[in-house]
């Protein structure tokens, strides 16, 4: 169990959106000046684990939240809506610097597939945020290896391998059903096609 939430802990949805940008610094987009990208870098690190993490803190501390897996959908609301806000932010300022402008579809696409999320809470469906974002950027470096023409199959190998596992984990914590798993993880990546075939970006 214990090899099990290591691996929940470390592709946890707020670690992956800085494993994204820093794969993206290295492998597609390298014409940004190290100094800008580490700034990105920063700004992406600091909004997307650091205030989530103090925030899930809060909650705890004002008993918002039973514990830090945020395992039901009462708890998950905020949190969730707070991270679409986020997500949508960081989508709004990449796209204004040309040379990242795709690195946007990364944020757009799963800011959207959480308020996706978020609407299946009505019907009390608790996707997984895990997969979700394994999907996101799953989706997002398949965009770019088959529309960018970028030689970037062996990190979409990685990153299959990777969900497969990270689904098996969630799987043996008891954490989601199959359907929770799998709903999750199909709209982290179709709401990166949206995106991308949708021409916002």
């Amino acid at each position: 169990m214990r090899l099990h939430k290591i691996i929940s802990t470390i592709l946890h949805p707020i670690v992956l959106p800085t494993i994204g940008v820093l794969l993206y610094f290295t492998f597609i987009s390298q014409s940004l000046e190290k100094r800008m990208q580490l700034i990105v870098l920063g700004l992406v690190f600091v909004l997307t684990y650091l205030v989530p993490l103090l925030l899930l803190v809060f909650l705890k501390r004002f008993m918002m939240i039973k514990d830090y897996e945020v395992s039901t959908i009462k708890e998950r609301r905020f949190p969730v809506i707070f991270m679409i806000v986020i997500l949508y932010f960081l989508g709004s300022t990449v796209i204004q610097i040309p040379t990242i402008r795709n690195l946007g579809i990364l944020f757009f696409g799963t800011s959207l597939s959480l308020a996706c999320i978020y609407t299946l809470f009505s019907i009390k469906l608790k996707s997984s945020l895990h997969l979700v974002s394994m999907g996101s950027m799953l989706g997002f470096f398949l965009i770019m290896t088959n529309f960018n023409n970028l030689p970037l199959l062996p990190i979409v190998i990685v990153l299959v391998i990777l969900s497969g596992i990270l689904a098996s984990s969630r799987l043996y914590l008891k954490a989601h059903t199959p359907v929770e798993l799998l709903v999750g993880f199909s709209l982290g990546i179709v709401c990166q096609f949206v995106l991308f075939f949708s021409k916002v970006i």
